[in-house]
């Protein structure tokens, strides 16, 4: 079964290992697994460490610099910016990526929107407003924050729309989320990582009615193996479970609005050396990396899924949000 993920921090570590000399950086350490796990093709993020000790601007910069020489010299996979790309990738047997950003806060102090224009330039057709930091747009999940987004965030939302980029809401708090539900007016958006509130009661996780409210757009939830998200009780943190929520999501939008946002970290470091925060328990157990994909979908065959099923959770849903967004 071919997988699309729809969530991957591959950026940040071809950026830390780069800048330490290192090159082709995706080939040494990720293409093996990922070719094991049957994932075809996947959004890779530009994500800066806000909380931690990050110069905003310069670790963007930085980012930026280091994949566009990651893709100068890299054979493994292609960037695209559309669906007829992506197909084009696909039919040729290439590993296609997505651009993407998750949080916008080099660009939420620019009153102008311009950096808005300058991710789409670098080639980014997708964007989160917000990581967990509170910033120039809106507030993230875990902030406590009950504020609505700034004034300045509705219009960088109206930006992204104009430029068909996917308005992505995993990381908003709840009511970033119901705001991006108004202004996107029943046209598709998604969350890319995000589990479910009813089994595991995180606020990076969507309620009933947040999922409700993403089927209503036409729109889909990735299934995320952060450990925190899929489980309260790090013990009963597992594969199982995380198809547990995977069961939930159709129970309550259908099968046409599931995909994989699957957020793996087993290469992100933690520490003083490392630009990121805390990554040291990882993904749920049996679902550490993209190489145990392929058990996840022989679970979820398991409880009775068809194989039609099956392809609509692994790319389909997220490859016609591809294909009705960016075009």
């Amino acid at each position: 079964m071919n997988c699309f993920d729809a969530h991957s921090d591959i950026w940040t570590d071809v950026t830390d290992k780069r800048m330490r000399g290192e090159t082709n950086v995706f080939h040494n350490h990720h293409f093996e697994n990922i070719r094991r796990g049957g994932v075809e093709g996947s959004v890779f993020v530009v994500w800066v460490d806000t909380l931690g000790k990050s110069d905003i601007s310069k670790r963007t910069r930085d980012i930026f610099r280091c994949v566009k020489d990651e893709i100068t010299e890299t054979k493994d996979f292609r960037i695209v910016k559309s669906y007829a790309e992506m197909q084009k990738a696909r039919e040729d047997g290439v590993f296609y990526v997505f651009i993407g950003v998750e949080g916008m806060a080099y660009a939420s102090y620019d009153q102008s929107l311009s950096k808005i224009d300058e991710y789409y330039e670098f080639g980014a057709r997708h964007g989160i407003l917000t990581w967990n930091e509170k910033n120039g747009f809106g507030h993230g999940a875990v902030s406590g924050s009950t504020e609505e987004l700034s004034g300045l965030g509705k219009r960088a939302v109206l930006r992204m729309l104009e430029k068909k980029m996917i308005v992505d809401t995993s990381h908003l708090n709840e009511a970033g989320f119901w705001d991006i539900v108004r202004i996107t007016d029943g046209r598709p958006f998604i969350a890319s990582h995000s589990n479910c509130r009813a089994l595991c009661d995180h606020p990076r996780n969507l309620t009933d009615d947040q999922l409700r409210a993403v089927r209503d757009a036409n729109g889909c939830v990735g299934l995320n193996t952060w450990y925190a998200f899929v489980d309260p009780d790090p013990a009963k943190s597992d594969i199982y479970r995380l198809a547990d929520h995977c069961e939930h999501m159709i129970d309550i939008m259908g099968i046409d609005h599931v995909g994989c946002g699957f957020d793996f970290c087993d290469y992100i470091e933690s520490g003083d050396d490392s630009d990121a925060s805390d990554f040291s328990m990882g993904a749920a157990a049996g679902i550490e990396d993209p190489s145990k994909i392929p058990v996840f979908f022989e679970i979820l065959r398991g409880r009775g899924l068809r194989e039609e099923e099956l392809a609509k959770i692994a790319y389909g849903n997220f490859h016609r949000i591809i294909k009705e967004v960016i075009g």
